[in-house]
């Protein structure tokens, strides 16, 4: 993603508070120095609250930090405008909620479009890879579902398979084996492996599972909005 070798993302002296004052403040982040190489994959583990998915979305350019700088491959991201920064998510950007965020007036295969629709990709050909993703997410006979007949489990593969449709150059995932069983969690695991081989993607995932962690060469630690812990494997 970077060709003088800068970080693929980074946080400078980062903090995100939200809250109108002292009384209700919260402090998601607190002044958070971090560097991701180009294609790494790093797991964020730490318990609820401590500011991981706030994280993600500052890494992601949904949310902007109260103090410090976000950057992409070595340049500030904080002076672009609103639509630039859409730009840069949708071409280089793919995210895996929690919640899954399906379009439920939409099916399987239309939400999984969604994201090439976006960039322009010919119908024919935004609908071959849509199957294609689907089948590789085990539902290749559920395209023409609607999110309300799918099981949580479905809509999350199919909030994958949405998120990966761009081939993105950075993946965002919060939790995305949480509602699949250890086959499925495996599968899913195993295709976002593919397409980081494929992109050379840099790798975010967030998780409590010791399992899907250990997948990662570099694990991150999170607490009361700190990093307390860096390590990579050998």
């Amino acid at each position: 993603m970077s060709a003088d070798g800068a970080p693929a993302v980074e946080l400078a002296g980062v903090s995100r508070t939200y809250g109108r004052g002292p009384a209700d403040e919260v402090r998601a982040l607190r002044e958070l120095d971090l560097a991701i190489a180009p294609g790494e994959f790093v797991s964020v583990e730490g318990p609820s609250g401590c500011g991981k998915t706030t994280l993600l979305n500052l890494l992601g350019l949904l949310d902007a930090p109260t103090s410090g700088e976000v950057r992409w491959d070595g340049r500030s991201v904080g002076a672009r405008s609103d639509r630039d920064r859409s730009r840069l998510r949708l071409e280089r950007v793919g995210f895996i909620f929690q919640r899954f965020y399906l379009l439920p007036t939409l099916t399987a295969r239309e939400n999984v479009e969604l994201p090439m629709r976006a960039r322009g990709l010919p119908r024919g050909e935004r609908e071959r890879r849509a199957e294609g993703l689907l089948e590789e997410v085990g539902l290749g006979g559920r395209a023409r579902a609607f999110p309300h007949q799918l099981s949580g489990g479905e809509e999350q593969r199919v909030a994958i398979a949405r998120a990966v449709a761009n081939g993105p150059g950075l993946l965002l995932a919060d939790e995305p084996t949480g509602e699949l069983d250890s086959g499925h969690a495996r599968g899913i695991l195993d295709l976002l492996g593919r397409v980081r081989a494929e992109r050379g993607s840099t790798l975010l995932l967030v998780t409590h599972n010791p399992e899907v962690a250990a997948r990662a060469a570099r694990h991150l630690t999170l607490r009361d909005g700190r990093l307390v812990a860096d390590r990579r494997d050998p």
